[in-house]
């Protein structure tokens, strides 16, 4: 059964990625480390006792369409009435809407325990706290008046619909019409793949849909976005009939199954109201607000599932007794954790997980920096240092999920395979994660034709820069230590040349540059997310010498650390080979051959 990883996450919190700075910014005056304990033990009670218990539930009855109604488990009706009643839908919500005002890296850290107990009920909220976020941000006064306070208390939920059957990930050749009719507008045409775009779980479902207006511009510069409620909303917030919107089917997943995925038919009876969110034509900027604020959900959720991966293999190579270790006088058989091929398994969860989750933290805390920060330009300095992150984290934390949760399978040997261990479930789920949102390959071109051509690399220099310096300041007579030290210095240093190289070839043939875009953001994650475990191995070195307590678990950090440095790390340099060679090989070859 899964159990909240709170002694890692206070960890990367306090002593990693340095929260408590954030209580003396004005707008989060009243965030603590003594508050963010106390949240983080709250949610891993919900976890624990409310959403993983069901987990197995959700996987079995899954949701199912009945007469235009998507009908959830009972068990997780109830779970998410409990939800709404602990306030965890408005936890990182502005006050001024009815919200906690929490930092955002504190959200993220409690989203990791939802997806770890149970990711087909957390994505539900991931969703309407990223439709929120864009509403916050873009939507006129008067309409996050009428939406955002039941959004945020959990009332009403919130989606995203973007795609289209002809278009998929293409939004260029989105067909859906927005008709203008007096203050607002009819909706026509139809969206696949929309997370919860139909349930039972509250009374209202708010979509937040991109469609042309008549006359629009072709390709993305004529897109608007529009806000399209189930139900018509009167003046007061009272729900009226049922608007022109309708689910026309769910999809038959690998994983995730009481997640519904909708198809969803706008205007079947001549146009569903929606109503303008902010201005006509820039309808894709404004979603990309939504997609920012998702996109690095969903990074959270390979870190959860990876956890949760991570303890199921734990369990398992515990409690299997089998054999005796090759170097080792047992009279007895041994669990089989003490075999070094199952050791090194183990190992590789761990380090793994350690590693996504500090980078993960470190990405939100920047974001939470550039809200908070009283100097503009450390806001613009951070704003631009968590934009470069999301990619990274959304795209190297989920393709790693789904290696964990393989190499999990591979702990459990033959029972992995079997249905009734669960840790197949952890694999199916964790598959789409590197899929929605916007592939590995979406991802990996947005990092680099965003976020490195934007500044011409600047930013990630100031990144791989500033790591240099934290890294080179680390001190000890450990030899781990100085081991890990030298692996990440080395790293970086991978990084950077790669980087560099990268960006020439952008200028000189950029064909060659997008070949090689996925094996640069896994650089990126192997990279950064190595340079986290060596600050890691810095602070748990630095508690071993003073003879402090809680001594195992840094002993732990460190084995971690030292075991990343020397198995892990060293993808770096095969990776950059790839990156500075690679290109041509694939952006060269005939598509008829293939």
């Amino acid at each position: 059964m899964y159990q909240a990883p709170l002694r890692d996450l206070r960890f990367v919190l306090e002593e990693l990625v340095g929260v408590a700075r954030l209580g003396e910014m004005p707008r989060y005056h009243d965030f603590s480390t003594d508050l963010a304990a106390a949240v983080l033990t709250e949610a891993a009670h919900f976890g624990e006792e409310v959403l993983a218990p069901i987990n197995r539930t959700g996987d079995r009855v899954g949701a199912a369409l009945l007469d235009g109604v998507v009908h959830m488990p009972p068990e997780f009706r109830d779970a998410y009435r409990l939800f709404v009643e602990g306030g965890w839908t408005a936890l990182s919500a502005p006050v001024e809407h009815g919200g906690q005002g929490a930092p955002l890296v504190l959200s993220a850290a409690v989203e990791e325990i939802g997806f770890g107990a149970n990711m087909a009920f957390t994505a539900c909220p991931l969703l309407s706290r990223s439709a929120a976020e864009a509403l916050e941000t873009v939507a006129s006064r008067e309409l996050q008046s009428l939406l955002l306070p039941k959004i945020i208390s959990g009332q009403w939920t919130g989606t995203m619909n973007l795609t289209e059957p002809q278009a998929g990930s293409d939004l260029a050749a989105i067909r859906t019409r927005a008709v203008p009719a007096g203050d607002h507008y009819r909706i026509v045409g139809q969206k696949i793949f929309i997370t919860y775009g139909e349930h039972d779980l509250t009374d209202n479902i708010v979509h937040l849909v991109l469609a042309r207006i008549e006359g629009a511009p072709a390709g993305i510069k004529g897109i608007s976005l529009f806000a399209v409620p189930k139900f018509l909303i009167g003046p007061d917030g009272s729900l009226g009939a049922r608007n022109d919107v309708r689910c026309v089917s769910i999809e038959h997943k690998l994983g995730i199954h009481a997640s519904p995925t909708c198809v969803m038919a706008y205007g079947d009876a001549g146009g569903a109201l929606g109503y303008l969110v902010g201005q006509p034509h820039r309808g894709l900027e404004y979603m990309f607000i939504m997609m920012n604020a998702a996109r690095l959900s969903v990074g959270v959720q390979g870190v959860g599932l990876s956890e949760l991966a991570l303890q199921q293999a734990r369990a398992w190579a515990h409690s299997r007794i089998q054999g005796r270790p090759v170097g080792m006088r047992m009279e007895q058989p041994v669990p089989i954790v003490y075999h070094p091929d199952v050791r090194r398994m183990m190992l590789t969860l761990r380090a793994n997980v350690e590693a996504m989750r500090a980078l993960m933290l470190s990405a939100a805390m920047e974001l939470d920096l550039a809200r908070a920060h009283g100097e503009e330009a450390q806001r613009t300095a951070a704003l631009a240092r968590g934009e470069l992150l999301i990619p990274i984290v959304k795209g190297w934390c989920t393709e790693q999920a789904s290696q964990m949760a393989s190499l999990a399978i591979q702990v459990h040997g033959g029972m992995g395979f079997i249905e009734e261990t669960g840790v197949a479930q952890t694999l199916r789920d964790a598959r789409i994660a590197a899929i929605y949102e916007g592939t590995t390959g979406i991802q990996a071109n947005d990092l680099l034709g965003r976020k490195l051509v934007r500044d011409h690399g600047a930013t990630m220099a100031a990144l791989l820069r500033d790591t240099l310096r934290e890294l080179n300041d680390l001190r000890g007579t450990d030899a781990a230590l100085r081991s890990v030290r030298n692996s990440g210095i080395e790293a970086i240093t991978v990084l950077r040349d790669a980087t560099e190289v990268l960006l020439y070839q952008l200028g000189e043939d950029a064909r060659r540059a997008y070949a090689v875009s996925v094996p640069y953001l896994m650089l990126c994650g192997r990279v950064l997310g190595g340079a986290m475990m060596a600050r890691s191995a810095g602070i748990a070195a630095a508690h071993l010498n003073a003879d402090g307590s809680d001594q195992a678990f840094y002993r732990a950090k460190l084995q971690s650390a030292r075991f990343y440095c020397e198995h892990l790390l060293p993808e770096a340099l095969s990776l950059a080979r790839t990156i500075k060679s690679g290109g041509a090989s694939v952006a060269d070859a005939d598509p008829e051959l293939i």
